[in-house]
């Protein structure tokens, strides 16, 4: 999962330039991605897992790293079952 994650960062928001970025790395901090960068990578998580992200979720608890997006991802999965 942490494997789509940064391929999907690198691609879309580093364009393939993702040498340096750790899973820890906050994207926010980094400029990585901005607000508008938070709502493309929400959308791709969304199609890509099968899940939605409600308003009280967009936090950087759980979008800020690879580590946090995965981490919600995992938390996500176990409350509704989801398999991926």
């Amino acid at each position: 999962m942490d494997e789509d994650i940064r391929k999907f960062i690198v691609e879309f928001f580093l364009f393939g330039q993702g040498d340096g970025l750790t899973n820890c790395d906050s994207l926010l901090d980094k400029g990585i991605i901005d607000s508008t960068g938070v709502l493309e990578l929400v959308a791709h998580l969304e199609k890509t897992y099968g899940i939605k992200v409600e308003n009280d979720e967009l936090l950087p608890e759980n979008l800020d790293s690879i580590d946090a997006i995965v981490g919600f991802l995992e938390r996500k999965k176990a409350a509704t079952n989801y398999t991926n």
